[in-house]
């Protein structure tokens, strides 16, 4: 279980990152963990999980300070991703609000910063911050999280728009729906999917059936799911606190699912028949 086997999923521009990295929600809040979290994150770090997602909405910023302490020395080793509230989200907003996670986070730039979803501003004024934050060289790549396709075809449609490179949403065995037309239209602009909450929040874990495949397979059900979510072509951030559910989740990358896994799981959890609103949690 080596860093170097680590699988990769390409941004629009070409820059290859770990399909498999660590996501931070509800890290850094109880003191008594903090430790042990930052143990976590080092861990997934050397174990090439190195895309690292957090936002400032995530402990109304402890996440990102938990992040930074973890990262302390090891920056250049990771791709780093926040998010804007959308209440924030203007022109300037957007700056400052980027620059208050640069503090947190003890960096200088990130690598990738997204609109955490869509609120009532208008898109104009977060891509004009977020132009201005490429042109600072605070951020290298910016995206959004939780957009439909219809929210999608007017940020394109935008001057400049067209450089999204990233959307990150809820998707699971159990939250197929955007099979039906996010995914494929991300696919088709070359638009990276990323997946937040792969394992519903550990509530996938107790399907009967995601764990009669994962004996038959000699893997965890976490390592099935993960697994299932990195062979549709989309990347995942699951969060995890503790070193063991690191190295346990890591295991996912070298789980090939073969056809007869990947026929039970379509059974027991059913991709979409029809169009499905975004789902978010």
């Amino acid at each position: 279980m080596s860093a170097e086997s680590a699988r990769t999923i390409a941004l629009p521009a070409g820059e290859e990152i770990a399909a498999l990295g660590q996501g931070t929600w509800y890290l850094g809040e109880d003191p008594a963990r903090r430790e042990q979290e930052i143990a976590a994150l080092r861990l997934g770090v050397d174990l090439g999980m190195t895309v690292v997602d957090t936002a400032e909405m995530y402990g109304d910023g402890a996440a990102e300070e938990l992040v930074g302490e973890a990262l302390r020395g090891r920056r250049e080793e990771v791709f780093l991703v926040s998010k804007v509230l959308p209440r924030h989200a203007d022109r300037k907003g957007t700056v400052a609000a980027c620059e208050g996670s640069l503090r947190r986070l003890r960096t200088e730039r990130l690598d990738l910063y997204l609109l955490h979803w869509r609120g009532r501003g208008p898109l104009e004024e977060t891509l004009a911050g977020f132009t201005d934050l490429m042109e600072a060289d605070k951020i290298r790549h910016w995206g959004v999280s939780n957009l439909d396709v219809a929210d999608l075809v007017e940020l394109t449609a935008l001057p400049g728009g067209d450089a999204v490179a990233v959307d990150q949403v809820l998707y699971n065995l159990s939250r197929r729906g955007i099979e039906w037309d996010l995914l494929p239209w991300c696919r088709e602009a070359g638009v990276t999917v990323q997946s937040y909450s792969p394992i519903e929040q550990g509530r996938l874990l107790k399907v009967e059936a995601l764990g009669a495949v994962a004996r038959a397979l000699g893997a965890t059900p976490a390592q099935v799911a993960l697994a299932w979510v990195l062979a549709q072509g989309v990347a995942a951030i699951p969060r995890s606190g503790s070193p063991d559910h690191v190295r346990e989740n890591r295991g996912a990358v070298d789980l090939q699912l073969p056809t007869e896994a990947l026929d039970a799981l379509d059974e027991a959890f059913p991709p979409p028949s029809g169009p499905t609103p975004l789902e978010m949690l």
